[in-house]
């Protein structure tokens, strides 16, 4: 009697052994704990909401014990439907069997069929696992902070021997991160205390968009662990981020949802870059960050995000069915018809996303010599398309991911995967980011640079500091790679700001290595050789895309140095319908493709530096520069500033050439160590002036600073100056017949007065600006004349060729003609040439006279005096040369 009753009780009500979830059933009786038509619902022997559990419990082991401490809000029997002061009879086994068919039912009445979550009436009342576990926190003292019942995982990198990508998936780990970043976006504030995430949204909502953009040093300094995870598994993690983001973006903007359903978060600043070319199987699915200049970029296509199918036999609608990168998710069979198709695509319900193809090419200045330039396929989604056009270089972020290529298998015969990189993030790199780039004491050293009086003969010193002499042509680079001001009038055509600059002379002259140097010192800056070069090369091509087969613009040289340099070497040598080819990029600025169906303009603002040979190798000064150069009059015209270069015999210019030359090769040669080369700076000081270099990196931050912030006016510039050295000019062309002078020569000198403006800093073009500007461009003229004519010319601009050069270098000038002409003179008369040239000093002080120079003597103390082996004898009254 007591047993069978005691056996009811455990039958019928949880005791403490019950804590464990488990139903006890009467000893000597092996019944089912429930009818047979419940299992396979909840598993064997489980009770509803024991899946919570996760693992479940240690039965046998060092907690064992644990399990039988007292808790007294468990240690009570249900007393419901019992009398317990009723004496009760033992039952037979058929009212036993009877009495638990009667309990089955009510419990299908009450329970349905004992599925998960229809057990209990409300959703208030708890489960017993639940129940269990609050009431043992209760017992021990702790608090529930979890609603959801996850417990709040203070240790998130404690991964338990999972994977990354198998942590961040589980329940728990997943809802941490969620709560972690959603906190992180509502408490970050900077250093002024704002909070920059409300700002950002704000911001974000105001103009429509769907992007967050996150800094990850931001993120890495307030949650390491995010930090950590997002690179090792950034699917999964960008998938919790967008989610928290879209939660914080509808909690202050409720209705935001109606003009953007997803919110994607963009990670910008990874703090480390990978190189197209260094992209290795280490780097699969996960974040890199890498640069590049894009290439080529397909139209915007929709592609399906979530699809839905109709049966055509029942039209009953399947899905929907979720999309993937890799694979298309097709429908099985009908789950209405049971038929296995046709099944049409859905178009009304059907949920579409944007989506661009682009090719980015390591950019040119990056490549080493004799490689070829890398490139990688990256797909742009949702918001990010139309960011980029060909011809931009950018910073891309994304999950670099490889997608099984049958045409790649096809060739190769054996399993091969290509890669592409899903685009999380874009920024373009303009001049803008280079500047960002430069630290507060970089622009303290190029303000502090600028307000030195003689900056501009130091840069023009600066440049190409390894080459010895052509100070006209360091002087005309210099220029070009400060460039003038763009102009667009009324928004109807543009008036280029770049100069282009013809360097043409005598072989070994260091005409390529200026553009080296260029290459070098310039943001950015493709180099070409005319040989190399075709017509579609410089501008752009079109060709058939291999996959999609559809047409593709690629850019070109010129295309890919926009807002840049594009440096041609051997310009001689190209075709001429390849030469043709850039006249338009020369003054427009732009390239305009008209080919299988692609009607468009591409940008190409860039500064042209090209180099060639006259013709036969060796210029003749006995003709005009068109008679040596096999390049029409419409392209000369295009450059600014034409650069001759003549390979003259003077036996002491050609000695310090030498001296240096060999002095150099001594001073860099590898080997040597710094400290035995003191003997060797006299060597190499006679190639400037006598100011000091700039160093290089200097230099160079000193240029994009200067470009990026300095926009020089001309509202104090002498017109009428410029009008009459152009009448002029224009009246000796005429006469001379060497190369136009057109409209565009006048252009040239706002150019190049606006470009010297900028490389002083200055936000107005002033006198001194336009007489140098008048200087290089009278030289430039005059360097193209014939001999016999150079010589009248330069007396007839000699107010304006003489400006801001210093007064030994005037006199040193004048010295050397009255050499040249006493050399001249003696070989013709006594058939040798001297050893020692004498020189009246009268004759120099009447040249002097002429240009308002009267005293001589600080002339004969100088430098320059002396280093070209002159002397000064007081008492004959004669200036002596040593050969």
């Amino acid at each position: 009697m007591a047993d069978s009753s005691e056996s009811y009780h455990m039958a019928t009500s949880p005791s403490r052994f019950s804590r464990r979830g488990e139903l006890t059933s009467s000893p000597g009786r092996d019944l089912p704990p429930f009818e047979d038509e419940s299992e396979g619902l909840l598993g064997e022997g489980t009770l509803p909401g024991e899946e919570d559990e996760g693992d479940g419990e240690e039965l046998i082991g060092d907690a064992m014990e644990r399990d039988y401490r007292a808790i007294p809000e468990l240690d009570r029997y249900e007393v419901e439907g019992l009398d317990l002061d009723e004496e009760l009879s033992e039952l037979s086994p058929g009212a036993r069997a009877a009495a638990e068919d009667a309990m089955r039912r009510r419990d299908r009445e009450q329970g349905g069929r004992l599925r998960r979550g229809l057990l209990y009436d409300s959703e208030d009342e708890e489960r017993p696992a639940r129940r269990r576990r609050l009431a043992e926190r209760a017992a021990e003292g702790t608090g529930v902070d979890d609603e959801e019942m996850i417990e709040s995982i203070e240790n998130l990198e404690d991964m338990k021997g999972h994977s990354v990508r198998e942590w961040v998936v589980m329940a728990a780990p997943r809802l941490e991160i969620y709560h972690r970043f959603k906190n992180f976006l509502r408490t970050h504030v900077d250093e002024n205390g704002h909070n920059v995430f409300k700002e950002k949204i704000s911001d974000m909502c105001k103009e429509n968009k769907e992007s967050l953009v996150v800094n990850y040093e931001d993120l890495a300094a307030r949650e390491h662990v995010l930090a950590y995870f997002l690179p090792e598994a950034p699917t999964e993690m960008l998938k919790i981020f967008d989610e928290a983001a879209k939660e914080v973006v509808l909690a202050m903007y409720p209705k935001y949802d109606r003009i953007a359903q997803e919110i994607h978060v963009r990670i910008c600043n990874l703090p480390l870059v990978e190189e197209l070319r260094s992209l290795r199987q280490l780097h699969l699915n996960q974040l890199i960050r890498t640069s590049g200049v894009v290439t080529c970029c397909t139209g915007v296509l929709p592609q399906l995000g979530m699809v839905k199918y109709n049966c055509n036999k029942c039209n009953f609608i399947l899905g929907p069915f979720f999309q993937s990168q890799n694979q298309e998710v097709k429908p099985g069979s009908c789950p209405e018809c049971q038929s296995f198709g046709p099944f049409d695509i859905n178009m009304e319900l059907t949920v579409y996303q944007n989506y661009q193809r682009i090719t980015i090419q390591e950019s040119p200045g990056k490549i080493a010599a004799g490689r070829l330039p890398r490139s990688k396929d990256a797909i742009l989604l949702a918001d990010l398309v139309d960011q980029c056009k060909p011809g931009d270089e950018i910073e891309l972020t994304g999950i670099y991911n490889n997608n099984y290529d049958g045409s790649l298998n096809m060739a190769n015969g054996f399993p091969v995967f290509a890669t592409v990189i899903m685009a999380n993030h874009i920024a373009r790199r303009d001049n803008k980011v280079a500047v960002a780039e430069l630290t507060d004491e970089d622009i303290k050293a190029i303000v502090a640079l600028s307000k030195d009086e003689r900056i501009g003969e130091r840069v023009f010193a600066s440049v190409g500091p390894s080459i010895y002499g052509h100070e006209d042509i360091k002087r005309g680079l210099a220029l070009a790679l400060f460039g003038g001001e763009p102009k667009n009038p009324g928004g109807k055509h543009k008036v280029r700001g770049d100069l282009n600059v013809l360097l043409c002379g005598d072989p070994g002259t260091a005409k390529s290595q200026f553009l080296k140097y260029v290459e070098k010192v310039a943001s950015r800056a493709v180099f070409t050789t005319g040989q190399g070069a075709s017509a579609v090369g410089l501008t752009a091509y079109v060709q058939r895309h291999p996959v999609t087969r559809e047409w593709t613009l690629e850019a070109g040289a010129l295309v890919l140095a926009d807002r840049g340099v594009c440096l041609i070497d051997e310009f001689d040598k190209m075709n001429d319908a390849d030469r043709t080819s850039i006249h338009e990029a020369m003054e427009q600025q732009s390239i305009s493709i008209s080919k299988a169906g692609i009607v468009t303009s591409l940008q190409a603002r860039c500064t042209i530096i090209a180099a060639a040979n006259p013709i036969g190798g060796r210029y003749d000064p006995s003709l005009t520069f068109s008679e040596n150069v096999d390049l029409t009059e419409p392209i000369v015209s295009r450059f600014d500033i034409l650069c001759v270069v003549r390979d003259t015999v003077d036996p002491v210019q050609d000695e310090m050439l030498a001296r240096f030359v060999v002095g150099s090769h001594i001073k860099h040669h590898p080997s040597n160590k710094e400290g035995g080369m003191a003997g060797l700076e006299e060597v190499v000081l006679p190639n400037t002036t006598d100011v000091p270099p700039i160093p290089q990196e200097l230099l160079r931050k000193y240029i994009m600073y200067s470009k990026e912030r300095v926009r020089p006016k001309l509202n104090q510039m002498d017109q009428d100056k410029v009008a009459r050295i152009y009448s002029d000019l224009r009246k000796e062309s005429m006469a001379t017949g060497s190369i136009p002078i057109t409209v565009r020569h006048i252009e040239s000198m706002i150019r190049m007065a606006e470009a010297h403006a900028r490389m002083h800093l200055r936000d107005y073009v002033v006198e001194d600006d336009v007489n140098m500007a008048i200087r290089v461009m009278l030289e430039s003229f005059i360097d193209t004349q014939k001999f016999s004519v150079m010589k009248s010319m330069r007396k007839t601009f000699a107010r304006y060729l003489a400006f801001r050069k210093d007064n030994n270098e005037l006199l040193l000038f004048i010295l050397k003609q009255l050499v040249s002409e006493q050399v001249t003179y003696q070989r013709n008369r006594y058939g040798a040439q001297q050893d020692t040239i004498e020189i009246p000093e009268k004759d120099l002080v009447d040249k002097a006279r002429q240009i308002s120079i009267h005293n001589l003597s600080a002339f004969y103390d100088s430098d320059a005096f002396r280093s070209n082996k002159f002397s000064h004898d007081m008492k004959k009254k004669l200036i002596l040369q040593q050969f």
